[in-house]
């Protein structure tokens, strides 16, 4: 007998700057949210070595030839892990409106519950420093950004304390809306009749 079909998963999206306090952000949410969510992000896989960083250091491979298919793929993944009936915080930085919409129209379907996490910008040029695994200059770049052409189911500062916005995030998302900010983004979308 097959099994029984699996509703499909979740996903909590978090867009902010590199170094505004995603990951922080994420743990403490996986560690609190009732239900079980996975944490993935664009580091986890740069972290476990997916990619030939040390041939696309030495200009062996460009960096630039692949960077939209290796987004892109990552973007697919995430629709995979969904409908295989995985809940998900996803951390992505929205580089771009058309990243936006994009993903947006990736995840018309989807359960979403998009979140903009805010940090001062002179905090995230310290931690960019402090890490030392940034580009210096991105956190600058994404500061005047990404935010601007987004819509939010939720809104948080990393001014406070990962476990209370963590506790913040929690409760808006159980009483969440409808419509969702990604399907009134998607909506704002559609072409005109």
């Amino acid at each position: 007998m097959p099994d029984a079909v699996r509703p499909p998963g979740k996903i909590i999206l978090l867009n902010g700057a590199s170094s505004s306090g995603k990951s922080s952000l994420a743990r403490a949410v996986q560690a609190r949210i009732e239900e079980p969510f996975w944490h993935i992000s664009i580091d986890h896989l740069r972290d476990a070595g997916v990619l030939p960083t040390a041939r696309i250091r030495s200009g062996e491979f460009q960096w630039a030839t692949m960077r939209d298919a290796f987004f892109e793929g990552f973007e697919q993944s995430v629709l995979a892990y969904v409908h295989c009936g995985n809940n998900l915080i996803v951390e992505h930085i929205m580089e771009n409106r058309d990243w936006l919409l994009r993903l947006v129209h990736l995840l018309a379907e989807q359960d979403v519950f998009f979140v903009g996490l805010h940090c001062d910008l002179a905090e995230l040029e310290r931690r960019e420093i402090a890490r030392g695994d940034r580009k210096v200059g991105d956190a600058r770049r994404y500061y005047h950004q990404i935010h601007s052409y987004c819509l939010y189911d939720a809104e948080l500062d990393s001014a406070s304390r990962p476990e209370v916005n963590a506790d913040r995030l929690i409760a808006a998302w159980r009483s969440r809306a409808t419509p969702s900010a990604f399907h009134r983004l998607l909506a704002g979308t559609e072409p005109s009749r």
